[in-house]
């Protein structure tokens, strides 16, 4: 029986290969400390509008353990959360914060060792205001994310699997590994040289 659990288990890298670009989120998300451990879990969505955090302070006391909090931000100008919003997150059991927007108090969270993937840290604080509906689906460095999609994050990247796909995407990607285990460096050498050498000669490439 699949877990989503399992997930963990599979590198960003692997899922990239299987799921394709679309899936991925681009490279202005990126882990605020390291070595950041990979995290995998199904998305909690928050959207803020600009300037505002009210959602995602909302988000922490009502999302699942396990569960990673993926934020829809309007701007880059103030921050989402704080040390203290990552510490009871933490506390709570929440397996990170992916955030297409910015946080403050990185030493805090680093200290933590809160996992936090954002686009950078500002010391300014949002307001407190926008009241909007949690767990509807946002875009996140450029991937649309529904909740209960698998959100995989590591240093290689962050990587989307939706909801319905994820036992097919499991499978695959276990396959994928498999024949990967099984395949000597000698090998893979000899069938890559073989194809980058037909790949030149098809381009007229001499040399």
């Amino acid at each position: 029986m699949n877990d989503i659990s399992e997930f963990k288990n599979i590198s960003p890298t692997t899922l990239a290969d299987v799921l394709g670009r679309e899936q991925v989120m681009d490279i202005g998300i990126r882990p605020l400390w390291s070595p950041v451990p990979r995290v995998a879990g199904p998305a909690f969505t928050v959207r803020c509008p600009p300037g505002d955090n009210l959602m995602l302070h909302a988000a922490i006391h009502r999302a699942e353990p396990g569960s990673v909090v993926v934020v829809e931000s309007g701007d880059l100008d103030y921050a989402l959360a704080g040390g203290n919003v990552c510490a009871v997150a933490q506390r709570r059991g929440i397996a990170a914060f992916v955030a297409d927007g910015v946080i403050r108090d990185l030493a805090e969270v680093r200290e933590l060792g809160f996992p936090v993937f954002a686009r950078g840290v500002i010391p300014i604080p949002g307001t407190k205001k926008a009241v909007a509906p949690l767990n509807e689906p946002v875009r996140c460095g450029g991937v649309r994310v529904d909740a209960g999609d698998v959100v995989v994050a590591d240093e290689e990247g962050i990587v989307v699997t939706p909801r319905a796909r994820w036992e097919q995407v499991l499978l695959e990607a276990r396959r994928k590994l498999a024949k990967e285990a099984g395949e000597s460096l000698d090998t893979w050498e000899a069938t890559h040289r073989a194809r980058i050498d037909k790949a030149l000669s098809e381009g007229g490439f001499e040399g």
